[in-house]
């Protein structure tokens, strides 16, 4: 059918969509992507296996590790726990008396000796209190001495008759009723004076003083809640620490044959050695909850390196093994077989070796099986080896041709890794530039 411009009619969309070349030309945009996309697909492989992922090829080269020598040496047998620092004494200063402050001769933060002056109570109603006892004291004294008179004059009226015997016997009672209250006015005369030196507050223990909690002027009352001051004895100074109760055994043993035990003491982060002290009593029931038992160490604190309710760690030695063989306690692996450590070969490979190891002191490693006195161990390094490694030692210059060497093993690999996984022109790609390397056949098949 014509259009009516006389021109050829317009096909319907099927017709043109089931046109041959409008077909061949969908199919080659089709097979087109289709190639870009394997490409694309193929060039991720490729740089995926030529690209070096740690831990994959890093073998292959010598890998640089440090090393130490197996020694011999004294190993102690330590129990860690962590302690406190406990004074033996702290003591809060306290009225006895009520009245004024009128002293505090001390300064906050000094050393002290057991008896100096720390704060002064007014003490004039004291000595006033003292002064009224001791003259009751005289007027009591005064009226028994008079009874006492009276009484040999009634005894001698009485032998001869003079008097009656009931005047003689009211008599001995006047006098013993006096000297009963020449007795309590004594007794209220140390009172009154026990009070007046109440009003001089001294230390009781050696220490060092905190911070007054009272100032001059204040109006203290006897035994109040609030302290004028505390002082905290600081030499001698204990550690309070726990120890569980599966190492007991070993530290009754050492005590019942009357030994002393060595404790240290070491900062938080376990890198200072604070003080050296002995162990100096131990609780006398385990606490059912931890399992553990309190012991306490003592320190002669000369320096004042502990201070009080300060965290340390601590190392109770309970004996030391003599001559044993010792490695840095980097040396020592685990893995699914047990505990192995790597020995460096005089070729500069690695092998690896089952060991049994000991007691340690955080440093060093006891060895009681596995190792000979002398070896070199990888300290350093040593999660990334595998069986026959070759290593490097920091400051041990490689040889020219052995470096080139395995520069070259590095490439070869790559490329055999890459050859697994090409195909086509790539393959051949490949092929030329592991010829052109001069790769061995063991190396590209590797």
């Amino acid at each position: 059918m014509e259009s009516q411009h006389g021109g050829q009619a317009d096909l319907p969309p099927t017709a043109a969509q089931s046109d041959p070349a409008v077909i061949r030309r969908h199919r080659r945009m089709a097979i087109i992507g289709l190639l870009a996309f394997v490409g694309l697909i193929a060039f991720a492989i490729l740089r995926h296996h030529t690209a070096i992922r740690p831990g994959g090829l890093r073998h292959l080269g010598p890998m640089p590790v440090a090393v130490g020598k197996v020694t011999t040496a004294d190993v102690p047998v330590i129990v860690q726990a962590l302690g406190t620092v406990t004074p033996l004494d702290v003591v809060s200063v306290t009225p006895q008396v009520s009245g004024p402050l009128v002293r505090l001769p001390f300064k906050e933060g000094q050393m002290v000796r057991a008896g100096a002056l720390l704060a002064q109570i007014d003490p004039r109603p004291f000595q006033a209190a003292l002064a009224q006892a001791q003259g009751q004291l005289k007027t009591a004294e005064a009226a028994l001495s008079t009874a006492r008179l009276d009484l040999g004059r009634y005894k001698r009226l009485v032998a001869q008759d003079s008097i009656a015997v009931q005047t003689y016997a009211d008599q001995v009672g006047t006098v013993q009723q006096d000297a009963a209250t020449v007795e309590a006015d004594k007794a209220a005369v140390e009172t009154a004076r026990l009070n007046l030196s109440y009003c001089r507050i001294v230390s009781p223990v050696a220490g060092l003083v905190g911070l007054r909690q009272v100032d001059v002027g204040n109006l203290v009352q006897a035994n109040q809640s609030t302290p004028i001051v505390v002082v905290t004895q600081m030499q001698p100074m204990s550690v309070v620490f726990s120890v569980p109760e599966t190492n007991l055994q070993q530290i009754f043993q050492r005590l019942r044959a009357g030994d002393r035990l060595s404790v240290q003491a070491y900062s938080r982060d376990m890198r200072h050695l604070i003080a050296t002290g002995r162990l100096g009593a131990i609780d006398n029931q385990i606490n059912t909850t931890t399992g553990t038992l309190q012991m306490r160490a003592m320190f002669n604190n000369k320096r004042l390196e502990l201070f009080p309710n300060e965290f340390v760690n601590v190392k109770l030695v309970v004996r030391t093994l003599k001559h044993q063989m010792v490695v840095p306690g980097g040396a020592v692996l685990n893995g699914p077989s047990g505990y192995y450590a790597f020995v460096v070969q005089p070729n500069d490979t690695v092998r690896m070796r089952p060991i049994v190891p000991g007691p340690t002191d955080g440093r060093m490693i006891a060895i009681l099986r596995g190792l000979s006195p002398g070896e070199t161990v990888v300290t350093d390094g040593g999660d990334q080896l595998r069986e026959g490694a070759r290593v490097r030692i920091p400051g041990q210059k490689a040889p020219p041709a052995a470096a080139a060497a395995g520069a070259r093993n590095v490439r070869c690999a790559r490329l055999a890794k890459a050859r697994r996984t090409a195909s086509g022109r790539q393959a051949k790609v490949l092929a030329r530039a592991v010829q052109r390397l001069g790769c061995a056949r063991q190396a590209v098949h590797t």
